[in-house]
């Protein structure tokens, strides 16, 4: 392949992928409250990335097909992500009607709570669809179009998209950490966050409705 062919494909990936990512959503908006926190971004950033790269690599090697054929997979990874979205959408709106919650008790955090931190990060990741939707059957049913020579730089393209996109979600947040200082922030953050989380708990428990 062309030194000119590589870079088009890739940057064909690279769109694609980042199209599909930057939106709202349950994961972008965990990792948004963990870069205001400054708590285990790289972690929370790298795992996020990951997960969605070897996800892209999976559907680009066509075992999209495979996936979306499964009716009992995604309605039990549908059903556990809406059930996790629902919970978390309460503790985030019991957080934003109490209050309380202070960006500068979390500055430099970085110690503590490394394995629920990512936990959590992972639980927002594996039982949404929506993950699989984008990286395996869109990223990889586009990637079936390709040739053989073409998939690698779609695939990394597409994975570079998301690298790209989590570090600089995670990283940008500090850029608004002054309004964070203030608790009437957190709590609309919160609300938000409580909002979102619902908001894709009822879209999946809806998708499993209307497959049965």
């Amino acid at each position: 392949m062309h030194t000119h062919a590589f870079f088009e494909t890739a940057l064909r990936g690279f769109l694609l992928g980042g199209g599909l990512i930057i939106a709202i959503g349950a994961q972008n908006a965990f990792v948004l409250k963990q870069g205001l926190m400054k708590k285990h971004v790289f972690a929370v950033c790298a795992v996020c990335a990951l997960w969605d790269a070897l996800l892209i690599v999976v559907g680009v090697m066509g075992l999209g097909v495979l996936f979306s054929s499964s009716a009992m997979l995604t309605n039990v990874l549908a059903a556990g992500g809406a059930l996790f979205l629902l919970v978390y959408g309460c503790n985030s709106f019991r957080h934003s009607w109490r209050g309380g919650d202070k960006l500068h008790a979390a500055d430099g955090d970085t110690a503590a709570g490394l394995g629920k931190t990512l936990a959590l990060a992972m639980a927002f990741t594996v039982p949404n669809p929506h993950v699989y939707l984008d990286t395996v059957i869109v990223i990889g049913g586009i990637a079936g179009t390709l040739s053989l020579a073409d998939k690698a730089p779609f695939a990394g393209g597409a994975a570079l998209a998301s690298v790209v996109w989590f570090f600089a979600l995670g990283y940008g947040a500090r850029l608004v950490i002054p309004l964070f200082r203030k608790a009437a922030t957190w709590r609309v953050l919160n609300f938000a966050i409580g909002c979102v989380m619902w908001w894709i708990a009822a879209e999946l428990a809806l998708f499993i409705a209307a497959r049965w």
